[in-house]
């Protein structure tokens, strides 16, 4: 007997006569991230129903079809409810891409699963989400399709997440199937993470790329191959950063070693903008379905610290929907400057991070590095790499520690110990000192008098022959020069505590453009001058 079959039309008809009401619109768009909007279920647990048969074995299949008006919620939960004795869960789905004229956006669809345990933020029934990237999916209690966790599919209300990122002016048509397959559950799998800590050099200057993706989200690239890149690009860590799942956690096995420290994390994708949770513990999903204007991010920045994380802006001005960040930095362990090769967004990201800088030194009490958050916020660099051709650690954060372990490289990036690169070929050194035997390097800070003579210090190797250095302080770039020599060289200059809050260097390739600054090749975070009260004349 071939699978049973059935379209439910009530769907088409809820959803409208939902969304069609203008008070129902604005309570549903008020909710649109918390609850989102339930259509009628999906019912597999009648007595009259029974299994088809097939090469795939006993199992049952529904089909839903719809359509989403302009205005939907975020977040639309198809709910299923899943009788005893299934095996596993599989889903497929379309949806129609009518076209539209320029300047409108069209459709796009997103989708997710949830299990018996619910849809409540925090994720609790969390079991999946592949967004736009993939148009099928499966999870058993032995595997899943990459971006969904394996586990039992137990009894009860599933619910499937469909959110409409872009919606055209006629709205979204869909068609979702739900197969479930009937049988004895596997054994289930014990999950093996990435170690901890890798051999390393002791105290030394690492090479990281914490923003990369795989297979398990949108990435076209398998862990084995992004493991194998991040070993030719030279790095000495990576963070696993997906779109909104933790499946990618489990899919290191074997592929780390002394030479290649893996973090795991999350790329946790909102409406309002992108935010990576660099090293939290294994397995710890961290919820994405919020606004800015819900007022809800600190509740997860928290959750990300507590799990041991970094709360780390992506992107912050990348001009895709959704991509720009709304959120503020005010809990923020650091932020992306500069995200894959260089673009205009990336120069407006760094011209607010460095006034969020000047904001900082206005503050007599700003605090050091480690003192937790409300500090200045350092700046960091990831490749966002997907598919070839990206190259993972363009550009890299080079972070000096005193381990390659997950605690000594967050406790060093949170620090900013750390400069950024375009490649493992570019080395940096850069400090200030006072003559007095003060000295301090990169997110340090020197405490001299007001007028006392500070000596700036940037030594360059393995750049671009054509390259040029700038040295920025609170008032600006200061100092403009080409390296010495073809590719490398060292540059000084010479300012007091009194003119300079703190000092940053810049190593930039031509401008492409006349009259605009070149890509960055290199960046620093700044070495602080703070004025010392007790030695000043």
């Amino acid at each position: 007997m071939s699978a049973k079959s059935e379209t439910v039309t009530a769907m088409n008809t809820a959803v409208n006569t939902a969304m069609n009401t203008t008070v129902n619109r604005r309570g549903l768009l008020a909710a649109t991230a918390a609850g989102g909007l339930a259509l009628a279920p999906v019912n597999f647990a009648r007595a009259e129903d029974r299994p088809g048969t097939g090469p795939e074995g006993p199992h049952r299949t529904r089909t839903v079809r719809g359509t989403l008006p302009v205005g939907s919620p975020d977040y639309v939960y198809l709910p299923v409810e899943v009788p005893r004795g299934v095996a596993e869960f599989a889903v497929s789905y379309t949806y129609g891409k009518p076209p539209v004229p320029p300047g409108v956006q069209g459709n796009a669809l997103d989708i997710g699963l949830f299990d018996e345990r619910g849809t409540a933020l925090g994720g609790r029934g969390f079991r999946g989400w592949s967004g736009g990237a993939r148009t099928a999916f499966f999870v058993r209690s032995d595997a899943a399709t990459p971006s969904y966790l394996p586990g039992p599919v137990r009894p009860g209300t599933w619910h499937i997440a469909l959110a409409p990122y872009t919606v055209a002016p006629e709205g979204l048509p869909y068609e979702v199937t739900v197969t479930l397959r009937f049988g004895e559950a596997a054994p289930a799998p014990v999950p093996v993470y990435p170690p901890e800590r890798a051999k390393g050099r002791g105290r030394a200057w690492y090479r990281g790329d914490c923003h990369v993706h795989s297979v398990h989200s949108d990435g076209r690239r398998t862990p084995a191959e992004v493991a194998a890149a991040a070993r030719a690009a030279g790095l000495d860590f990576i963070n696993s950063s997906e779109h909104n799942t933790t499946s990618a956690h489990t899919a290191w096995e074997g592929l780390w070693g002394d030479d290649l420290l893996i973090l795991t994390g999350e790329e946790i994708t909102t409406r309002n903008g992108h935010v990576l949770a660099v090293g939290t513990d294994p397995g710890v999903f961290v919820d994405w379905r919020y606004r800015a204007r819900e007022n809800r991010f600190g509740r997860y920045a928290h959750q990300v610290r507590r799990v041991g994380g970094l709360v780390v802006p992506a992107h912050p001005h990348a001009t895709c929907i959704g991509c720009n960040w709304k959120f503020g930095l005010a809990e923020a362990d650091a932020v992306e400057v500069w995200n894959g090769p260089w673009t205009p967004d990336d120069e407006v990201a760094l011209a607010e991070w460095d006034n969020a800088l000047v904001a900082a030194v206005r503050n007599a009490d700003v605090r050091n590095a480690d003192d937790g958050p409300g500090r200045w916020l350092p700046a960091m660099g990831n490749s966002d790499a997907h598919r070839e051709p990206d190259l993972l650690g363009h550009p890299q954060t080079v972070v000096l520690a005193e381990s390659l372990s997950r605690r000594a490289i967050l406790a060093g990036i949170r620090a900013g110990r750390s400069y950024l690169a375009e490649s493992a070929a570019l080395t940096l050194s850069f400090a200030a000192t006072d003559g007095r035997g003060g000295h301090a390097g990169i997110g340090e800070r020197l405490r001299a008098a007001a007028d006392a003579p500070v000596t700036v210090r940037l030594e360059v190797s393995g750049a671009a022959a054509d390259c040029t250095v700038r040295l920025v302080t609170d008032q600006g770039v200061m100092l403009t020069t080409a390296l010495p020599a073809a590719g490398a060289g060292v540059v000084e200059w010479r300012t007091t505590p009194a003119h300079a809050a703190y000092v940053r260097a810049e190593v930039r390739h031509p401008p492409a453009v006349p009259g605009l600054p070149g890509a960055f090749a290199a960046l620093t975070n700044p070495v602080f001058l703070d004025v010392a009260a007790d030695r000043a004349g």
